[in-house]
C-alpha cells in the first residue's frame, strides 16, 4: 500500500497537469530574476558608462596621456578575463543567484573605491597667470628688468613645490587597481545571468528577456566632480546586489506548447541532446570537465568563428565609446558634461530600445538560427553604412596661433615648438610649455597672454581682459582692437549643424546596430549543447575583452595621441596631457580605425551564416528521410495487416461452410 502510494506521488510530481500549480511560483521566481537582474545590468552599465564618460576628466586631472587613461579603461577587461572563463564554467553548476550577488558586491566596491581617491588627493591646481585677486598683469616679461631675479628665483621655488605635490598624481594606480576589482566583480552577471534565464523560461520567450576657478567647462583644463558618480553607482551597485541572495539556485522549466519536460537541444548532427542536471556534481568532478568542455566548444566551427567577427566588433565599438565624448569634445567644441549628457540621454537610451526590439522580433517571428544570424549581419552591415557618414560631418581646426595657423593669419603652419614664437613676442620670456589660452575678437587663439605679447590687464577672475598684445596687432589694421579674453575661441557658427547631423547618424547607428545584439546571443546559445550555455557566453565574454577590451583602447590612444599639437608639461619633468589636436587627423584616425576593424568582422559573420545553412540543411534532409522511412514502414505494416486480415477472414469463411 505505502508502495503504491509512492509510486502515486511520484507520477503526480512527473504529470505535467499536476504540476501547473507547482510551478507558478517558479514562474513568478523567473520574473523576479529579471526584474533584478535588469537593474544589477543598469547598475553596471551606468558606472561602465560613467567610467567611460570621465576619461578624459581622468586624463587631466592626473595629467595623463590617452595611451596612459586607456590602461586605466581596460583594467577593468583586465580584471574580468582573470576569472571570466573559471566562473563561467563553475558557476553554471554552482548557486548562479549567489554569485552574481557576490559580483554586484564587488562592483560595488570597486566603484567605491574609484570615487573615494579624490579625497586621498590634494586640491586641483592648474598653470595659469590669472589669480583671483589679480588686476593689472604683465603678460609679456622682459627677463632684464626683472629686479635680482626674484621673479625667476620664486618661479623656480613654485615649480618644486609643485613638483613635491605632483607625486598625488601617483593615485591613477590606486584607479587602475579599483576599476579591475569592479571587472572581476562583473564576471558572473552576463554568463549566468543570461544561461539562468534560458534554463528556466521557454525557449521562444528567452530573446524578449536578455534584452572657484578662472576656467570654464569648455576649457581643455577643466576637470569637474568626476568622482561624484562612482559613488553614487556604487550604492546602486550595492542595492542590486540584495535580491540574489534570496533566490532559488533553480526554477521549473516553463510550460511550452511543446516543450513540458526537460529541456532539449538539437545538434546540428540532428541529435537530441537533453540538458541534465548537476547540481550534485563536485568541484573536482567539475574541474576535470574543464578542458573537455573548451576543446569541444572552441571545436565547433560556428562559434570560432562567430567569436572572431565579435572580436573584431566589440574592438570597433569599445574604441568608439572610450573615446567617443572627447571625440566630440575636440571635433566640436562640446563640454565634457554636455557630450556625457548627451550620450546617456540619446545613444544609450536608442541602444537600450534596439536590444529590446531586436528580442521582441526574435520571439514575435521566431527566427531560426540561420535567420537570426542574417539579422544580425543585417543589423550591423547598415550600421555599419551609417558609421562611414560620419566621416562628412566635421568641423574645422580652430585657428590657434603657431599651431594650425602663422602669427599673420597663414594656415599652413609647420607644428614644432619654434613655430609658437615670432616676432611679435621676442621680446616676452614666454615658456613654450604653458597652456593659457586667450581669444581675440578676430576668433584666433593664442597659447597664452605671453605668446600674444600682451602688456598690461584689467578686471579680475575670468573676467580678465589682457591689453596691447603686440601679436594681435601685427595681424590687423592699425585702429582695431588688441585686447584678448581668457579661454579658447569658439568653434565657427556652422559647426553646430555639423554637430546635429553626427548626432542624429551616431544615435540612428547605435540603434541598428544594437538590433542584431539579442540574435547574436541567441545564435551562440541556440548552436552548442546546453551543457555548455554559460561557458560559451564566458569564453566570448573573455574572447572579447582579451582581445578587444584590453588591447583596443590602447591602439586607439596611441593613435589619438599622435594627432596632438600641444601637450602640457609636468611640474617634475615629462609629457602630460594634450591640451589640443589636429582636428582633421583626429577625425580620419578615429573613425577610419573603427570603419575597418567593423568592416572585417563581416566576413566572418558570412562564413557563419554559410555553416549555419549548411548544417541545419542537412539536417533537416536527415529527418525529412527519417520521416520518409517512417512512413514507409507504417505502409508496408498497414499492408501486411491487411493481407493477414484478409486471409483471417478467408479461413473463417471456409471453416463456416
Amino acid at each position: 500500500m505505502e508502495d503504491i502510494s509512492q509510486m502515486t506521488s511520484q507520477q503526480a510530481l512527473c504529470d505535467p497537469t499536476k504540476q501547473r500549480t507547482r510551478k507558478r511560483p517558479g514562474l513568478s521566481t523567473l520574473k523576479l530574476f529579471i526584474v533584478a537582474l535588469s537593474f544589477a545590468y543598469f547598475s553596471k552599465a551606468l558606472t561602465g558608462t560613467y567610467m567611460k564618460s570621465s576619461i578624459t576628466q581622468i586624463e587631466r586631472r592626473f595629467d595623463l596621456s590617452s595611451t596612459h587613461v586607456s590602461l586605466i579603461d581596460g583594467s577593468f577587461e583586465m580584471g574580468n578575463l582573470l576569472f571570466l572563463a573559471l566562473v563561467s564554467h563553475f558557476g553554471a553548476r554552482l548557486h548562479r543567484p549567489r554569485l552574481i550577488a557576490a559580483g554586484c558586491l564587488l562592483m560595488a566596491a570597486g566603484a567605491l573605491l574609484i570615487g573615494s581617491a579624490h579625497f586621498f588627493m590634494g586640491r586641483y591646481k592648474y598653470d595659469t597667470i590669472i589669480q583671483n585677486n589679480s588686476t593689472n598683469i604683465s603678460a609679456c616679461v622682459d627677463p632684464l628688468k626683472t629686479a635680482e631675479g626674484v621673479q625667476i628665483e620664486e618661479s623656480v621655488m613654485n615649480s618644486e613645490a609643485a613638483c613635491a605635490r605632483e607625486s598625488g598624481s601617483n593615485m591613477w594606480v590606486y584607479i587602475f587597481l579599483a576599476n579591475a576589482l569592479r571587472g572581476i566583480g562583473e564576471t558572473p552577471v552576463t554568463p549566468l545571468g543570461i544561461s539562468y534565464i534560458d534554463d528556466f523560461a521557454r525557449a521562444e520567450n528567452s530573446p524578449i528577456y536578455i534584452d572657484g576657478v578662472t576656467i570654464t567647462p569648455r576649457d581643455a583644463r577643466w576637470v569637474g566632480a568626476w568622482w561624484l558618480g562612482f559613488l553614487v553607482s556604487s550604492s546602486l551597485l550595492l542595492v542590486s546586489s540584495i535580491p540574489f541572495w534570496f533566490l532559488p539556485r533553480s526554477l521549473p522549466k516553463q510550460e511550452g506548447e511543446e516543450d513540458k519536460s526537460a529541456p532539449r537541444h538539437v545538434s546540428p548532427d540532428g541529435t537530441e541532446e537533453t540538458l541534465s542536471s548537476s547540481h550534485n556534481l563536485k568541484l573536482t568532478e567539475i574541474a576535470k570537465g574543464f578542458l573537455p568542455s573548451l576543446k569541444r566548444l572552441l571545436g565547433t566551427p560556428v562559434y570560432f568563428l562567430f567569436l572572431c567577427g565579435a572580436i573584431l566588433e566589440s574592438s570597433s565599438m569599445i574604441g568608439f565609446f572610450t573615446f567617443k565624448a572627447k571625440y566630440m569634445e575636440q571635433q566640436f567644441g562640446q563640454s565634457a558634461s554636455r557630450a556625457n549628457f548627451l550620450l546617456g540621454v540619446l545613444n544609450l537610451p536608442a541602444a537600450a530600445m534596439g536590444i529590446f526590439l531586436g528580442g521582441l522580433i526574435m520571439r514575435r517571428y521566431k527566427l531560426s538560427v540561420v535567420s537570426g544570424a542574417q539579422l544580425c549581419l543585417t543589423t550591423t552591415f547598415m550600421g555599419y553604412l551609417l558609421l562611414l557618414l560620419l566621416f562628412g560631418t566635421k568641423c574645422d581646426n580652430l585657428p590657434v596661433a603657431g599651431l594650425t595657423v602663422s602669427y599673420n593669419g597663414l594656415k599652413n603652419v609647420s607644428y614644432d615648438t619654434d613655430a609658437l614664437f615670432s616676432g611679435c613676442n621676442a621680446d616676452c620670456s614666454c615658456s613654450a610649455e604653458e597652456w593659457d589660452p586667450v581669444c581675440s575678437a578676430s576668433g584666433v587663439t593664442y597659447v597664452s597672454p605671453c605668446l600674444a605679447g600682451c602688456l598690461t590687464s584689467s578686471g579680475h577672475g575670468k573676467n580678465t581682459v589682457f591689453h596691447n598684445c603686440s601679436c594681435v596687432s601685427e595681424s590687423f589694421p592699425v585702429g582695431s582692437t588688441t585686447s584678448v579674453r581668457l579661454g579658447q575661441c569658439p568653434h565657427a557658427k556652422d559647426c553646430s549643424s555639423s554637430f546635429t547631423s553626427y548626432m542624429a547618424i551616431s544615435v540612428l547607428s547605435f540603434f541598428i546596430i544594437a538590433l542584431g545584439v539579442t540574435p547574436s546571443y541567441m545564435v551562440i546559445i541556440r548552436c552548442i549543447s546546453p551543457d555548455l550555455k554559460s561557458l560559451a557566453l564566458g569564453i566570448q565574454a573573455l574572447g572579447t575583452r582579451t582581445l578587444g577590451g584590453i588591447p583596443a583602447p590602447m591602439y586607439f590612444g596611441a593613435l589619438i595621441d599622435s594627432t596632438c599639437l600641444k601637450w602640457s608639461m609636468k611640474k617634475c619633468g615629462g609629457r602630460g596631457a594634450c591640451r589640443i589636436y589636429d582636428s582633421d587627423m583626429y577625425r580620419v584616425v578615429f573613425l577610419g580605425l573603427i570603419t575597418c576593424l567593423s568592416g572585417s568582422s563581416f566576413f566572418f559573420l558570412i562564413a557563419v551564416i554559410v555553416l549555419l545553412r549548411r548544417q541545419f540543411r542537412r539536417t533537416e534532409l536527415e529527418a525529412e528521410l527519417q520521416r520518409t522511412k517512417a512512413s514507409q514502414g507504417i505502409e508496408l505494416k498497414a499492408s501486411s495487416n491487411a493481407v493477414v486480415e484478409e486471409r483471417g477472414a478467408g479461413s473463417s469463411n471456409s471453416s463456416w461452410f
